[in-house]
């Protein structure tokens, strides 16, 4: 249980500002010291093996100054004063020297002076090269013929070929200030970040709160961050709409599915309690039972959108014949509503209309136009409906219009929005308001559309639009063979 705990226990966080500042500063002292470690051993390699190659050419130039007599070495008076030149010209420190040794490694010649037992200290046993390794020296051979009569030793200490305390002090200062220069750049750059992130995390837990009335003043140059605060702050607007939306849909549902249950228990309990007349008590109970249908086709609107939001409903697609179709659906609809008696005309030229969609869908959006053109017909006017068929490239379209009293209009950008009902709407008849946002969704899914075209107060004309079928797609069909559905 207690290793539960642990593992449960939230990690330590730090600011964003915090967290890449020493990232950062980490990175810098670790990277800057690395390659300046890795310039100063070649500088100081570069340094010494130049150095090296200078104080050989000076070897050769004291070489061929020296002379033999009787295989003894002569030095030449002035070599002293070529050497002290070379010094001023080399720069060097007080480790320089210069030697001339026989070829018993006597000292013949030396600069500054020195004693045997000097050269004995500078250099080791063998006289091949220096004793301590904080010099470096070279040697030339002093040679007449093929014979070797001695060499010239010329010495110096590594610090004065290469760098200094000095030097590296001051490696040290210009690193330094490239990390500081460094480090503040991205100190700058992570609060600059950190601001506008520090106040959407604060809105986000304000949205979260349920508060969704949110300020982000913040105007940046950097446009991604712009459009970091301007999508927060249209999607807390948008939440807000939301949950207002939400409140009066589910208190608009609440109501239209709460009238008739109170209708339908208030004629019950009249018919129970014998407070009517047997004849009155079955025209209560027709009246009970047509709103016991009403409110089933409510339910029946509700359960049908919320699986097609959900992407439960099954969408055919097949070859259908569209005029033939709605032919069908137009006879189909006038026998239901006979004792209305409306009138639907059918206007298409005399072309093929093939779509590939599904039969039951589209009759299921034809038949709730129908049935909304049929509300918005005043009671006192003659239901007459006018249905179009047309054709335009690759789409075709199905306009049903009516000649009713038409959609006001500011309400018609919200007719296709859930649970919206306009206002004579909801004097005339009551529902939930879901059939055209139903029906446009299953236009959509059949890769078409529904829109209002017009309307005024002579009449309404939606339009369907759904995709023509052309032989290229046999295959499809094919493949989805009737009865085979394509999930939304």
């Amino acid at each position: 249980m207690d290793r539960q705990l642990k593992q449960k226990k939230p990690k330590r966080t730090i600011s964003i500002l915090s967290h890449w500042t020493l990232r950062y500063f980490l990175i810098l002292c670790i990277g800057f010291t690395i390659i300046a470690a890795g310039a100063l051993y070649w500088i100081r390699t570069t340094s010494i093996e130049k150095s090296l190659k200078t104080a050989e050419l000076l070897g050769l130039e004291i070489a061929d100054r020296v002379t033999s007599e009787n295989n003894m070495l002569r030095v030449p008076p002035d070599l002293d004063r070529l050497v002290t030149k070379r010094e001023k010209l080399f720069n060097t420190d007080n480790y320089f020297c210069v030697m001339i040794l026989d070829n018993n490694n006597q000292l013949i010649f030396s600069q500054p002076k020195m004693e045997q037992k000097d050269v004995h200290y500078r250099l080791s046993d063998d006289y091949l090269e220096p004793r301590n390794n904080k010099y470096a020296g070279v040697t030339v051979n002093i040679s007449e013929g093929d014979q070797t009569l001695g060499k010239v030793w010329v010495m110096q200490s590594k610090q004065s070929i290469t760098f200094g305390p000095e030097t590296i002090w001051l490696v040290a200062l210009i690193l330094g200030g490239l990390i500081l220069c460094g480090w503040f750049t991205i100190y700058l750059l992570s609060k600059k970040l950190s601001r506008p992130i520090r106040q959407v995390a604060y809105a986000a837990e304000q949205i979260r709160g349920g508060n969704y009335d949110v300020s982000l003043d913040l105007n940046t140059r950097e446009r991604e961050i712009n459009e970091l605060v301007n999508s927060f702050r249209d999607m807390a607007t948008r939440l807000q709409q939301l949950e207002e939306w939400r409140t009066l849909s589910l208190a608009g549902v609440s109501h239209e599915l709460k009238t008739p249950v109170t209708s339908i228990k208030g004629l019950v309990m009249a018919v129970r309690d014998d407070v009517v007349s047997p004849q009155e008590g079955k025209e209560f109970l027709d009246i009970a039972l047509k709103e016991s249908e009403r409110m089933e086709r409510m339910v029946a609107d509700l359960l049908d959108y919320n699986a097609m939001a959900a992407g439960s409903v099954a969408v055919r697609k097949e070859r259908t014949d569209l005029k033939l179709l709605v032919g069908e659906i137009i006879y189909q609809w006038k026998i239901a509503y006979e004792d209305k008696m409306p009138e639907v005309q059918l206007h298409a030229p005399p072309i093929s209309f093939f779509t590939l969609g599904d039969a039951l869908r589209i009759q299921q959006i034809i038949v709730n136009l129908l049935n909304n053109a049929l509300h918005a017909t005043a009671p006192e006017q003659k239901a007459v409906f006018d249905i179009y068929l047309s054709t335009e490239e690759q789409m075709l379209y199905v306009d049903v219009k009516d000649h009713g009293t038409g959609i006001a209009a500011e309400e018609q950008p919200k007719i296709f929005e859930r649970f919206y009902r306009g206002e004579l709407k909801k004097r005339r008849n009551r529902g939930l308001g879901l059939g055209l946002t139903y029906s446009r969704l299953l236009a959509q899914e059949q890769g078409g559309e529904l829109t209002l075209v017009s309307s005024s107060p002579e009449g309404s004309m939606f339009r369907l639009s759904l995709p023509r079928w052309t032989a290229t797609q046999e295959a499809m069909i094919t493949e989805t063979a009737y009865g085979a559905a394509v999930k939304v």
